[in-house]
């Protein structure tokens, strides 16, 4: 018998990762294979070019772009300071001066004949790419980046925001049902990840950058509180880039839900160990999943553990997650799995599935618009 499989997210107390460290293009791998990297060990580097400046200096000079070249006094390559000099022009058997200046400091590139323009480049940026977890060094991918692997307990979340950031597990609801409010939150989170349980409220999340906490992980969080937080939509672009001074990894949904079970247990029992956080997400094309990572030594039973795969598909009983309006984030379990198509609202066709939530409410969703829970 065949089986429907949406992919899901995955909670597991050992796993086998691969983290790609890649460069955004060509530069220096500061590794090599065998090393043990640290979250905070830059594994490799580069620079961007600067921002480019224009100077019109056929028209500071008043003469042809095709004088500009007897006039100039930087050559290509030279660096310059904002106000310097760059190109000289004489007039009237030498008694008036027009000079042309630089608007940015960096270097000078280029002189166009056609239109009598400079081009300024600034510094170039340095880009530097770290470990992120604790591993070993795999693969080198010379010139651009490196393959970081570990053993590790591994927790995927819905959404997030924030970026890559590391440190101490410390839990601050014993429950999964329990709020997480700015009362529970004080100066012995500094530098800690903290692990809500149900909603984390806007003014916990504040007061958690105030103590300078790294991160935190809460089963759902307000939606109405997202744009106020951030001050803007964050519409359907890519999360992760967020300048808030703190990760935030939600495993659930949007609203009061309680973190799973499982997923907290999993997380209470580590407290104490160093977990790499990242809240980047991505809904639409190439998924991308916000995720805790807590890299441990691994044994041959987890090893064996691990490599074990969820691959029996959905069927009746199996635990899902909605993943569209308008039960989006809600949990429940499959009791239906009707083989025909069925038409929707929409009029279009497609495979559907009975879901049967927790108070014992029973709906009718498209497969697509599920995801299983993997464990």
């Amino acid at each position: 018998m065949a089986h429907a499989y949406t992919p899901g997210l995955k909670v597991t107390k050992g796993t086998l990762l691969r983290k790609s460290r890649i460069l955004p293009l060509k530069g220096e791998v500061l590794v090599k294979a065998g090393d043990a990297v640290e979250p905070d060990q830059v594994v490799a580097r580069t620079h961007l070019p600067g921002e480019v400046m224009m100077v019109n200096v056929a028209n500071q000079l008043g003469v042809p772009p095709e004088d500009v070249a007897e006039c100039m006094i930087k050559k290509p390559g030279d660096s310059v300071e904002d106000g310097e000099v760059i190109g000289r022009a004489k007039s009237f058997f030498g008694l008036f001066k027009s000079e042309a200046k630089a608007n940015m400091t960096g270097s000078f590139e280029s002189v166009s004949f056609v239109t009598g323009q400079a081009v300024l480049r600034g510094a170039p940026i340095p880009v530097e790419v770290k470990a992120y977890i604790h591993g070993k060094v795999v693969e080198v991918i010379e010139q651009e980046g490196v393959v970081v692997e570990t053993w590790a307990s591994f927790v995927q979340g819905i959404f997030g925001i924030g970026g890559e950031s590391h440190g101490e597990i410390k839990v601050a609801c014993t429950d999964p049902g329990q709020k997480l409010t700015e009362e529970k939150i004080d100066a012995s989170f500094e530098g800690k990840i903290v692990v809500g349980g149900e909603l984390v409220t806007a003014e916990a999340l504040r007061k958690a950058i105030r103590v300078k906490a790294r991160g935190v992980i809460s089963g759902g969080f307000n939606d109405k509180d997202l744009k106020d937080f951030l001050g803007y939509d964050l519409g359907v672009a890519i999360t992760g880039h967020e300048d808030i001074g703190i990760t935030l990894v939600v495993t659930e949904g949007f609203g009061e839900i309680a973190m799973a079970q499982k997923t907290h247990e999993l997380l209470c029992g580590l407290e104490g160990k160093t977990a790499s956080i990242n809240g980047a997400t991505q809904i639409r094309a190439g998924v991308i999943r916000p995720e805790v990572v807590i890299p441990f030594e691994g044994t041959a039973d987890t090893r064996e553990a691990s490599t074990v795969a969820f691959t029996s598909g959905l069927e009746n009983g199996s635990p899902v997650r909605i993943i569209r309006h308008p039960y989006f984030g809600n949990l429940g379990k499959v009791s239906d799995l009707p083989p025909e198509l069925q038409v929707l609202e929409s009029g279009s066709k497609a495979r559907v599935l009975e879901v049967e939530f927790p108070d014992g409410k029973k709906a009718i969703i498209p497969r697509a618009n599920v995801e299983l829970l993997e464990d």
